[in-house]
């Protein structure tokens, strides 16, 4: 069975708020649905995290690399694209566009299997993986509201990030954590993401310490991107003086990106995009030298019912995983597939018994927000 074409649609319509572009409306295109079509009329799905114009553009110098090829090869198919490419897409929007199609191809392989995704990747180590709801920060009356749907939509763990915490000052930071920590109580995760991928972040080490201490006071799980993405040096600081554990990893796309964190010891908790870093394969291999790292992994997932479905097989699939992160409310989370992922009354999500990612498009939704 070969690959016959790959088809691209952009999401539009049900776009979420972003932290890192306050400029975002519904109708923007920053998500893109990809399906990768044999020869016999099989398909597989994925998702980017990335504007449909760039994966087009990408799709240009990748096409001829694709078509034609083995259906059932995944991890060798998206490495010959990631190999042949160094000269016009090492990274970026082209290693994006290359996660569609590897997370595609995966599906692709597991109905060619008629398993999930999760034992093809080496095995099922458990079939609930817990979710943790992912917001944006708010003023506080609009946070107590966000929080309040949060808990009843059953999330046991809730991670708030981005503006307004880390833009004003450390008393209203504070303030945000109190009222998070009031509104859910001493029974439901939170976590913290400071957002230090935004554009020109203003903050450096002493800031990142002395929140952190702060953010220990209120049992906080981790804080997440304290620091910009490169910022190496301050990360492996960070993580020696940190009360609470250190997470960064979503902007970063390549297995090779990743392998200074653990050698540098920058981080606690990593958390590659399997819809940007290159794919499910590319954070198989991440996943698993954070394990041999003694590193906790957590997948990125601010993006789609695919990448959630994604990431819930490759946590599956992982000897040590302990969350996913689930971008709630979203319409490309819950209207995007035919039956949408929920926590249930444990608050955990369980792996779909059908194969590949276990999902199936909901072409009305995609013709609804299709670009």
């Amino acid at each position: 069975m070969k690959i016959a074409d790959v088809r691209v649609t952009g999401l539009t319509g049900g776009t979420v708020e972003g932290g890192w572009a306050e400029e975002l409306t519904p109708g923007d295109n920053v998500h893109t649905v990809v399906e990768v079509v044999t020869d016999e009329g099989l398909a597989g799905v994925g998702g980017v995290f990335t504007s449909s114009h760039l994966v087009a553009a990408s799709l240009a110098l990748l096409r001829p690399l694709l078509i034609g090829e083995r259906a059932d090869e995944p991890a060798r198919v998206s490495e010959k694209l990631r190999q042949n490419t160094f000269w016009q897409g090492r990274g970026g929007s082209v290693e994006h566009a290359i996660s569609g199609i590897d997370i595609a191809l995966w599906d692709l392989f597991g109905k060619l299997m008629n398993q999930p995704v999760a034992r093809l990747l080496g095995g099922v180590y458990r079939t609930k993986i817990k979710p943790y709801g992912s917001l944006l920060f708010a003023e506080p009356d609009a946070l107590r509201e966000k929080l309040r749907h949060a808990v009843a939509r059953g999330f046991k763990a809730i991670k708030l990030g981005w503006k307004p915490f880390g833009r004003r000052d450390a008393k209203f930071d504070e303030l945000l954590v109190r009222t998070a920590r009031d509104a859910v109580g001493p029974g439901v995760e939170l976590m913290v993401d400071a957002g230090g991928s935004d554009a020109f972040w203003p903050h450096g080490y002493k800031w990142a310490l002395r929140t952190s201490q702060m953010l220990a006071a209120h049992d906080v799980v981790w804080f997440e991107e304290p620091l910009p993405p490169d910022d190496l040096a301050g990360f492996a600081e960070l993580r020696r003086h940190s009360p609470v554990p250190i997470a960064t990893g979503e902007v970063l796309t390549r297995r090779q990106s990743f392998r200074p964190l653990f050698e540098q010891k920058c981080v606690d908790i990593v958390q590659p995009d399997c819809t940007k870093c290159g794919g499910l394969t590319e954070a198989w291999r991440v996943a698993w030298a954070a394990y041999e790292s003694n590193v906790q992994w957590v997948p990125h997932g601010w993006n789609t019912a695919i990448g959630l479905a994604a990431d819930i097989q490759l946590a599956c699939a992982m000897p040590v995983a302990k969350y996913v992160e689930f971008l709630s409310p979203s319409p490309y989370i819950d209207d995007l597939i035919t039956t949408p992922f929920s926590p249930d009354a444990d608050g955990m999500l369980t792996l779909p018994d059908k194969p590949g990612l276990g999902i199936d498009l909901n072409r009305d939704a995609l013709k609804r927000y299709g670009a």
